[in-house]
């Protein structure tokens, strides 16, 4: 196994909780040296709302609303906002590798893989530029938001790059903005955002070949997919944290 060789999970959709619990098995496996780097896309089926790790889900997420569109919940290891995850909206990567092929600087790291993307932006002919501390905007609109997290020597930082933005459901599921004024709509969050498909003609499926084209530019890399281990590992990981309210609700 060459130890800097980068694996590629192709796209695929998964409900919330595996999601993050892939992420976390792969990580626990790169830090074994028994997985190669790792990126992965995804989506989300259902749809889902994710909070950062430090945040309250009662405070952030309108739950009833979930419970009564389908839509999944769960907290996240990494840090940030709460999210809003459109099935058909939205490509979802994960980047998992030793720290030492990322930038140590934190700003500086977002920066490295961000840059990724906005490479993919570009050659799409989209004036994309990022945005400190985790954001990518095209034209002065946000189009990406990501967080990360080191553990055990491994960084770990997933974003979401959207295509469309279902404004509606997202302030059903979501209570950030509610206490903003109406006189002041352009402080509104969905005034601030825009997909992909809202600025262009770009279809989705052209969006996900240039970022994967632009993720493993420059490096060495092979198509795979997770090993039987990380299988059986996220399942575990899912049932005990992620699919669980012990940890979902535990602010």
């Amino acid at each position: 196994m060459f130890k800097d060789r980068w694996r590629l999970i192709p796209f695929h959709d998964a409900p919330a909780a595996e999601n993050m619990a892939i992420d976390e098995a792969v990580a626990e496996a790169v830090s074994f040296n028994e997985a190669n780097p790792t990126i992965r896309f995804y989506g989300w089926k259902p749809s889902a709302v994710s909070i950062g790790c430090f945040q309250s889900m009662k405070d952030e997420v309108d739950i009833d609303a979930c419970r009564e569109l389908g839509i999944d919940r769960v907290r996240r290891r990494t840090g940030g906002g709460a999210v809003f995850h459109d099935h058909d909206g939205e490509i979802t990567y994960s980047v998992i590798c030793p720290e030492r092929l990322v930038e140590k600087d934190i700003t500086a790291s977002y920066k490295q893989v961000c840059g990724w993307a906005v490479a993919a932006l570009r050659s799409l002919d989209l004036d994309a530029e990022f945005s400190p501390i985790n954001d990518i905007l095209v034209n002065g609109k946000k189009v990406s938001g990501s967080a990360q997290t080191r553990r055990q020597g491994i960084f770990t930082m997933h974003g979401t790059i959207l295509y469309k933005v279902d404004r509606e459901t997202m302030f059903r599921v979501l209570k950030v903005g509610r206490t903003k004024t109406s006189d002041k709509p352009s402080a509104l969050p969905s005034d601030r955002v825009a997909g992909v498909g809202e600025i262009s003609t770009i279809r989705k499926e052209e969006l996900l070949l240039a970022l994967v084209g632009a993720f493993i530019d420059g490096k060495e890399w092979y198509l795979g997919e997770l090993g039987r281990d990380e299988e059986a590992r996220a399942d575990v990981i899912a049932s005990m944290r992620y699919a669980n309210n012990d940890w979902n609700l535990s602010r």
